[in-house]
């Protein structure tokens, strides 16, 4: 490994085993030194910088495989690139930015932290959220928050089929076109709260350039979960 204590660590995964760089991240703490992580050449490899539980930035310098920054908590991982399935996969705190384009099923799982796409995002972003917030400045693909229990989800662009298909509680933004919705998802009214809210999450991801009012709010019907004493011969 290159660097030295104190300084920022720079890893080549062209000369470094990926287990070695995971092994390392997992030693760090919140009193650790070494603060700043440069990875060079990840080359589409999967599970770079999986679990990590300490305050420490982490750059990736290209395209990432599966599960990139999966169970993140407390540290800000940015990939200078583009990632595979499953990116901040069940992450818990911290931050994950994606400079450039997101396959399926990113942030599945979250449970808390900031995840930011930059460029578009496939199916089923934010499948089964549950506390975690995204951020997508581009399109989002089908089924996207499907299952979604709690969080948020902030569209810039337009969204494909079933957005929020089966939605528990979590908060659906989308500023552009949406093809369809899912069983239960409805558009929901704007309230005063759900303006401070949004704008809250786009200063945090950095986007300054846009307004809240351009948005449509997305939500649960509250229909599918709810037991109906009408129905009860059904069951």
């Amino acid at each position: 490994m290159d660097g030295s204590i104190g300084t920022k660590q720079t890893i080549d995964l062209a000369k470094a085993p990926l287990r070695e760089l995971n092994q390392d991240l997992h030693r760090q703490t919140d009193g650790s030194n070494d603060k700043v992580w440069e990875v060079l050449n990840p080359m589409g490899f999967h599970s770079i910088a999986v679990g990590i539980d300490a305050p420490i930035e982490v750059e990736i310098r290209g395209n990432v495989g599966y599960y990139c920054a999966g169970m993140n908590k407390k540290a800000y991982v940015t990939v200078h690139g583009s990632a595979g399935p499953g990116v901040a996969e069940n992450m818990m705190s911290g931050t994950v930015r994606i400079k450039g384009d997101a396959s399926q099923y990113a942030g599945a799982t979250g449970r808390g932290g900031l995840l930011v796409i930059e460029g578009n995002a496939s199916s089923r972003c934010g499948v089964s959220m549950k506390g975690i917030d995204i951020v997508v400045k581009g399109n989002i693909g089908h089924m996207s928050a499907f299952m979604a229990q709690s969080g948020h989800l902030v569209v810039l662009g337009d969204a494909g089929d079933a957005l929020g298909d089966s939605i528990y509680e979590a908060k659906l933004f989308v500023r552009g076109k949406v093809k369809s919705l899912g069983a239960d998802c409805i558009e929901k009214e704007m309230r005063p709260e759900h303006h401070e809210a949004l704008g809250k999450l786009l200063e945090k991801a950095g986007i300054t350039d846009v307004k809240t009012s351009e948005f449509k709010r997305y939500g649960s019907a509250r229909k599918l979960y709810n037991f109906n004493i009408d129905n009860a011969d059904a069951y």
